[in-house]
């Protein structure tokens, strides 16, 4: 059942987005051509040169109503996820919360975090030295069809309140998702070319990704972000990748079982399992193994599949949005069954047309693709551990290094800081995902930069440093002058040694004190 179709009206070519679960079309949007994405760069620059002069008051006031615009939208927006991505509607409700969260941090601290900074002129103390965050200009962002509202929010936000502005190419699978917010953004920021939106396939974000804007936010697969990092590079365009992740979860011996397994069973198996940051691997300590997977499969058995009844009456977990990902899905039990794995809940059998159900596995070996790969599916691996410094060990062993998550009471927050992880939930999973303080990104296989937070308020802006003068110094002491006095490097070795030599390095502020008065 495929979920996106390209159909040809005329000269022209449009994609048919279809609900996953029905087949059912819900809407066209054009193929973009790079003509088309070119325009839009370009009238998104205006509106960036008009929006960036503004000051952080107004744009705070421009982006609360966008806020309330889309929260006013709520219903609408959650329905249209529901049906693009076939996610449970609870779940799409749960999206926009998110979204609406992380958008009003981003306008409410970016005055904060982003107005000029004054800092230290170190030695140079007759100097002023300043720090300001200018805005980048026109910032690119292709989202996943996995959260196609949540996660491009944390770049769009974040881009906007830092005075840029957007073109946004959403997933061709959820392309009426990203239209309705674009259309809102317009609606209600009063600048129409503010966040602009191009629709398409992969050719359409590699236009985007040349067409001269002034970074590119992208999420999805490795595989495609290495794609994008290098056609950037052409240009030297700077890029913020969020990739893919096979997010460990560590069970200790002192771990609470019943916590740990409810929270491995949401972990996995929410959104269907196509999360970035999904419990794709679970190492638990032997002395409480067997009644921690006899306790998952007790909870994933009860996992409802299927589609919604209606808009109070939610399946916990909905179709497959792309049909390719059912096929790796299948792939990956069948290969793991075929080399030894046990499948306590689910199993080969466990799909039925894009619907998957959960399966749990276990006797997995770090040989099968399941304990290596991205799944992005409902799939549950669980591996007996001799304790959590083996599981530490055998969890920094992939490339990846996004998520992951530790249960148990002695010594886990010292455990958290030796994860090659970009996050981690300690007793609890995906809890980082939704706090906007935080910053959100992964290490090695799974990109850099950050969305979320401070952090992801500055990947949109640019330092300019600003150094000066106050007053001058006597010619001793000015060394950025050709008209140096006799005895100038005797001069300036005393110096190197008063501020930095011998331990001395608590002398310098008296000398700068000294220098400071003169004119």
């Amino acid at each position: 059942m495929a979920a996106t179709n390209t159909a040809h009206t005329g000269s022209s070519s449009v994609i048919e987005s279809r609900n996953p679960a029905t087949g059912e079309v819900l809407g066209t949007v054009p193929v973009h051509s790079d003509e088309d994405v070119r325009a839009r760069v370009e009238r998104a620059r205006e509106a960036a040169r008009q929006w960036g002069a503004l000051g952080f008051t107004e744009r705070r006031a421009a982006l609360d109503s966008f806020r309330r615009a889309l929260a006013a939208r709520a219903d609408e927006m959650a329905d249209l996820i529901h049906r693009e991505n076939g996610k449970p509607r609870l779940d799409a409700l749960m999206e926009i919360l998110l979204a609406l969260s992380h958008l009003a941090h981003a306008s409410s601290r970016a005055e904060k975090v982003l107005a000029p900074q004054r800092v230290s002129a170190g030695m140079l103390a007759n100097f002023r030295a300043v720090v300001h965050y200018l805005p980048l200009g026109v910032i690119g962002v292709i989202g996943p069809w996995n959260y196609p509202l949540f996660t491009p929010i944390g770049s769009i936000g974040s881009a906007l309140a830092a005075g840029n502005a957007v073109v946004f190419k959403p997933s061709e699978l959820t392309p009426l998702v990203g239209t309705l917010l674009a259309s809102i953004a317009g609606s209600s920021l009063g600048h129409p070319d503010l966040v602009q939106v191009v629709t398409g396939y992969g050719p359409t974000g590699a236009a985007l990704v040349g067409a001269g804007v002034d970074k590119i936010s992208f999420t999805g697969s490795t595989a495609t972000g290495r794609k994008i990092m290098a056609a950037a590079a052409e240009k030297l365009t700077p890029v913020l990748l969020e990739l893919g992740g096979k997010d460990p979860m560590i069970v200790a011996a002192d771990a609470d079982i019943e916590e740990a397994a409810e929270a491995a069973v949401f972990g996995a198996l929410t959104n269907a399992g196509q999360t970035c940051i999904s419990i794709e691997r679970v190492y638990v300590a032997a002395p409480i193994y067997d009644r921690f997977v006899e306790r998952v499969v007790d909870l994933a058995r009860n996992v409802r599949v299927g589609k919604d009844a209606s808009a109070t009456s939610c399946a916990d977990i909905g179709p497959m949005t792309r049909p390719e990902q059912v096929d790796l899905v299948r792939a990956h039990i069948r290969d793991a069954v075929a080399k030894g794995a046990r499948a306590l809940v689910g199993g080969p059998d466990a799909v039925d047309g894009n619907f998957v159900s959960p399966t749990v596995l276990v006797d997995v070996t770090d040989d099968m693709r399941v304990m290596s790969e991205e799944t992005f599916g409902p799939v549950l691996p669980i591996v007996r551990v001799a304790d959590a410094d083996e599981a530490l060990r055998r969890s920094n062993a992939l490339g990846y290094g996004l998520g992951s998550a530790i249960f148990g009471k002695q010594g886990v927050r010292d455990l958290a800081s030796r994860l090659r992880a970009g996050m981690t939930s300690i007793n609890s999973v995906l809890a980082f995902a939704g706090m906007p303080f935080l910053p959100f990104g992964g290490v090695g296989e799974s990109g850099f930069g950050r969305i979320h937070g401070d952090d992801g308020l500055r990947e949109f802006v640019r330092p300019h440093s600003v150094a000066e003068a106050r007053f001058g110094l006597p010619r001793s002491f000015d060394l950025m002058s050709f008209r140096q006095p006799e005895g100038a490097y005797e001069r300036l070795r005393m110096i190197i040694e008063q501020l930095y030599g011998g331990g001395a390095v608590d002398k310098a502020g008296t000398l700068l004190r000294k220098l400071r008065p003169w004119r």
